[in-house]
């Protein structure tokens, strides 16, 4: 299974990580996750949803934290998945857990031009 099921998801890794996340004019949800987490296939086609629905106002991506152990640390990721709000390169917002589309797109919400 690779990270993105969709073409408007980007997989983030450490070497891309400062060109799509930092430098991003635009709110970047990052999804911390792992193949091997159920909940973590669960929000998938939700954030799936979201980067189709926003597509032009915010990026969204995918980090596999078995991949990018450095990027999880950064923001202090202890459990999966973790959906963190990136703006101006600070995390703004982050929630724990399978998260419907709705509370996902809720806490994408305020950071939106």
């Amino acid at each position: 299974m690779t990270a993105v099921e969709s073409a408007f998801v980007k997989e983030i890794t450490q070497e891309n990580f400062e060109t799509e996340v930092l430098q991003a004019g635009q709110p970047v949800l990052l999804d911390f996750w792992a193949p091997w987490c159920g909940p973590c296939r669960m929000v998938a086609p939700h954030v799936a949803a979201v980067a189709e629905e926003m597509a032009g106002k915010a990026l969204v991506g995918k980090i596999n934290v078995d991949e990018s152990p450095t990027l999880a640390k950064r923001y202090g990721v202890m459990s999966i998945p973790t959906l963190v709000v990136v703006q101006g390169g600070e995390a703004v917002a982050r929630e724990v857990g399978a998260r419907p589309k709705e509370s996902i797109l809720q806490m994408l919400a305020p950071y939106l031009g």
